[in-house]
Parts: C-alpha cells; structure tokens; sequence
C-alpha cells in the first residue's frame, strides 16, 4: 500500500509537462502545450497538457486526467505501478505501509531480481556476438542484426555452470528466486538455460522478468520458458509488448500470436504491432491488458484442429473485459503456416491483407456454437442455446450481448425475449413510452453540477463554498463537499485538477468527477465569465435554502399554525425573497 499523503507528495513535485515529454513531442501553444493524441490517430493535434491545472485532455476522444493517469493510459500500467514508475523518473523512493499480506521489504527483493535478470540478459546479449552457431540459427530465419538488437536477443552458453562468468554470487538464493538456476535434490546448482536462443521477456515497463529459450537442436522441449517467480506470472505478461507499443497506438491494434519467432520475424518484415503469449492460453488477465492499450484485438492462429482450439480459448477469455466501443477479431492461416513461416513464403502484404479482415468474435461464436448443432431438430435448436448461455451471460458488452441474441434466437427458433428469458438475462426496459411533450422537456439544471464544473475549472474556489448549503442528495453535491473537506483539513496538499482527480480516484465521486472534468474542459471561457458562473450559482444555493425554509413554515401552517415568532420568521423570509 502506498499512502496517500505520498500520492500528492508525488503529484505536488513532479510537472506534467516533464511526465509527458518522456514520451511525446509537445509544442507551445499558449499558456498550455499540445501534440497529437497518443491514444487515437489523428493529424490535427487536439491533446493539450496545463501545466497550471497539471492535467491533459484531448479533445478528440476525451482521454484526461494527472500526471499519474497518463502514465497509466500510455504505458498500459497498474495505478500502483504507475506511481512506482513517476517517482522512480524523478528519483523519489515510494514509501510502503503494510497492508493485506504486503512487506515493503518485498519490494526491495523484487528489485534485487530486476537486477540481477538485467545482468543475466546482458551477458546473453554478449555471448551471441561470440557464437557462430547462433548466429547462423537466426540469419537462417531470416533475422537481421538490428531486429535481434531491437529484442535483446542472446545465447545461453552449452555450459552447465555459465553465469558464473558474470555472478560471483552464484550459489545465492536470488539466482534460483529469478529462475536463472536450478538447484537439485543433491544441492549441485545448474544453469537453467543451456546452448539455445534467448528471448528477453520485459515487462510494460521495461524491465526484464524472465527468459524463453530456444534450443538450437533437435533437443526437447524446443522453446523453454522461465518458471513462475515473484517477477514473472506467464498467465500476465505478453512477450515483445514494449517494442511493439508505439506500433500499436498508431495502428489502434494489435496482433496476438503464439511464439516469440512470430513476434520477432512479424517485425523483421515490418508488422511491429504483434505481441506473444507466453508459451500458454490466452488467459483474462491478458485480454483485460490488450482491451486497456487498443480498441482492436485480432488474435492469430494456425488453421488446424489445435489453432481453433487455442482461438475457442482466447474467445472465452475475452467476454467479460470485452466493451461494445472494443472489437475482437480471430485470423487462422493456412494449416501449413504459422505467423512466421506465412510472412516468409507469402511477405507482408498478403499477411496484412489477412490480418484486415479476421473473422469477428460474434461470427466465431455464432459459428462454434452452430456447428455443434443439428438445426434441423428441436433437439439441437435447444442445445444451441443452452450452450449459448454461459457465454452470454459473461460477455459484458450489452449492445454486442443484445446482436448475438437476436441471431441465436432466429437460428433456435425463438423470440429474443425467450433466449433472454431462459439465458436469465434482464431484458431492456419496455414500459409505455412517455408522451412526446414530456420526452423532450429539458431536465432542470442542478445547481451542485453547475459549481462543481467550475469549481473543477478552478478548485480554489471550493473553499468559497458554503457547505452547510450544498445539497447532500446528488453525486455532484457530496464530490463538492468531498473536495472542499480535503482541502480544508489538508487531505489534498495541493489545489491542482490533478491531485484531485487521483485525491478522489477509487472513491464513490470518481464516475461523476471524471464525467465533469472532460466538460469543464470543453467549456473553458474567460475568468470573469466563469466567476460570474460561479457567484450565481451560490445565489442559486441561497435562494433555494430560503424557498425550503418558506414551504416548510407555510406547510407547519396549515397543519397547525405557527407560533408568533414562527410567523415574525415567515414574514422576514417572504420578505428576504421579494428582495
């Protein structure tokens, strides 16, 4: 657990300008900065960074927030991890508090195996220079010097005992920790990786967590992986992601295939948007990854009996991150090829062409399940759909669940609203529409959103506030009170839109703060505009406080009087009110 005061501590320190030109080129413009949007393609620059608010926005696709939201939207990362990435560009320690099994001396051991996998990645890279063999292996498939250079390749020597050129250290725990070496039931230790092609395996951001092998023989198993380690969870990590990062943003896609020489060879005949899971299934930690970085997702597999096995499985594996603004689609080569081989024979282009139009994740289902049925029964119409069931039931796209319905039920037989009936799937509402005057009736403006757009426009404003005022009964009222209380009590160190963005993030007020910042930036006007916006709002409070006040004495009334002072009070709001 990292503790909050460190949280603003951090935000309060670091400029957002600074966070984002690590990773983007950004040009004056005004008292803010722009560039083109790094989350969507577009040539006209419509992202903007305040360093005075210390928050991006684009105004294309609406991506915002602090400094440490757009690490985590750029790079892909965790809140935890972005935080620990920030403060280590600018050379903070993140201080850890126990919490839920957690040890901040973890942490530290963590750091230790970065470490050392660092080191055992470099003297791979070194020792490929020195081995004609290797060399000659990738020249064979295809590989140029700079690609390998791109990857980190390397060569593990055919030695039992090599790293002990490079670790002094050999017999320490962290080498066995890492998965660099074995121990046996004897206690003699051995290099795990021996006479084969090394491919680095990096985390999002950067850091080396493991190693696959590849022997140079005829030896077993062909491709070896590094074991589960307090780095590497092969269920999580997805091999050749950092390189091919900047390839995905500007395609907004990319290509997941099976191995690491699909991935490499992909981007030696330039498709650098491909990443590899690690030597097993699809899993949904690796679909929520992919969905949170791009909006397209094609899944690549061999055309045979195993390649739609594997596909079968990524599909389920994406159902539940799945959104209906995300799209997945499935591309199965011919049952000879795989990524690589395909490219080669074939070349870039017929891969690409390919690769534009893969069989939607609808179209894959739909077909899956159809084949699995004797439409021509009552029967298989009824098996179809109870096999349908549990994949509707977990795809989490509504507009998506609602399209493959109405196909299942025409090929079942049924009406949508059966198939939703019997899947136990809550049917969109169909009560009476309202009449055509009343649809189009403007709701009436809340007075709490109006203050809290410009208090987010401005937040020093909220200590302006008169709280005893704000109505404690909508979302925008009580992310007004949450805002005003922490700056008060000293919650929120700085007033920047950004310490509250991630002051807030996690809590009950994130939804609608998120929501309002994107308009408050949209409706930026000129300071005196924006303060009359604000002073009127206020007023708007007082006059509704005094009206309140007003019913509720006429209303005592007419149950059962007032008192003489009761009614010396009414007399004197009435005539507040006429004022």
């Amino acid at each position: 657990m990292i503790p909050e005061s460190f949280i603003q501590e951090l935000l309060s320190r670091v400029d957002i300008v600074d966070v984002v030109e690590r990773y983007l080129t950004l040009k004056k413009a005004g008292a803010n900065y722009q560039a083109c949007c790094p989350f969507h393609a577009e040539k006209t620059p419509s992202f903007t960074v305040s360093p005075t608010k210390q928050f991006y926005h684009c105004f294309g696709c609406g991506a915002h927030g602090s400094a440490i939201g757009f690490v985590m939207q750029y790079a892909g990362l965790g809140f935890v991890e972005a935080v620990e990435e920030l403060a280590r560009q600018f050379g903070l320690s993140v201080p850890y508090t126990s919490g839920g099994g957690f040890r901040a001396e973890d942490k530290s051991r963590q750091q230790t195996l970065v470490e050392r996998l660092a080191q055992a990645a470099r003297f791979y890279k070194e020792q490929l220079k020195t081995s004609p063999r290797a060399i000659d292996y990738l020249k064979g498939r295809g590989l140029s010097g700079a690609i390998a250079a791109r990857f980190g390749l390397g060569y593990a020597p055919d030695d039992w005992q090599g790293l002990q050129r490079v670790f002094d250290d050999y017999d320490s725990d962290a080498l066995v920790e890492c998965g660099l070496v074995i121990q046996n039931e004897q206690g003699r230790r051995y290099d795990r990786f021996r006479d084969r092609v090394m491919f680095p395996i990096q985390d999002q951001r950067g850091n080396v967590i493991g190693f696959g092998g590849r022997v140079l023989g005829a030896g077993e198993p062909k491709y070896l992986n590094s074991p589960e380690t307090p780095l590497f969870h092969k269920g999580e990590e997805l091999y050749g992601l950092p390189q091919a990062r900047q390839a995905i943003r500007a395609e907004d896609q990319v290509i997941v295939v099976e191995g690491y020489m699909d991935v490499v060879a992909l981007a030696q005949y330039g498709i650098g948007n491909a990443v590899a899971t690690l030597g097993t299934a699809t899993t949904p930690n690796h679909a929520r990854k992919l969905l949170r970085l791009v909006n397209r997702v094609v899944f690549c597999f061999d055309g045979d009996a195993a390649g739609r096995k594997a596909a079968w499985r990524a599909l389920e594996a994406c159902l539940e991150a799945l959104t209906d603004d995300k799209w997945v689609g499935f591309l199965f080569l011919p049952a000879e090829h795989d990524p690589d081989s395909f490219v080669r024979a074939e070349g870039t282009e017929a891969f690409r062409r390919l690769a534009a139009q893969p069989t939607t994740l609808a179209e894959f289902l739909l077909g899956e399940l159809q084949a699995g049925a004797d439409l021509a029964t009552a029967e298989g119409r009824a098996g179809l759909v109870h096999a349908a069931k549990p994949h509707l039931q977990r795809l989490a796209a509504p507009l998506l669940r609602l399209q493959l319905v109405r196909a299942i039920a025409a090929a079942a037989g049924l009406l949508p609203q059966e198939v939703e009936g019997l899947c136990g799937l809550k049917p969109p509402p169909r009560g009476r529409a309202a009449p055509p005057r009343e649809r189009q009736r403007p709701a009436p403006p809340v007075i709490e959103r109006t203050l809290l757009l410009t208090v987010l426009q401005h937040p020093e404003r909220a200590a302006r506030l008169p709280l005893e005022l704000v109505g404690r009964d909508t979302p925008e009222g009580l992310a007004l009170i949450a805002i005003a209380e922490a700056l008060t009590h000293g919650a929120l160190t700085g007033g920047s839109l950004g310490q509250i963005i991630e002051y807030l993030r996690g809590t009950p007020h994130e939804a609608i703060v998120a929501q309002l910042t994107a308009q408050a930036e949209e409706e930026t006007g000129a300071g005196s505009e924006q303060e009359a916006v604000f002073a009127d709002a206020i007023e708007r409070l007082r006059a509704r406080q005094l009206q309140r006040q007003i019913e509720a004495l006429t209303a005592q009334e007419r149950r059962g009087g007032l008192s003489a002072e009761e009614r010396r009070t009414l007399a004197a709001l009435l005539a507040s009110k006429r004022a």
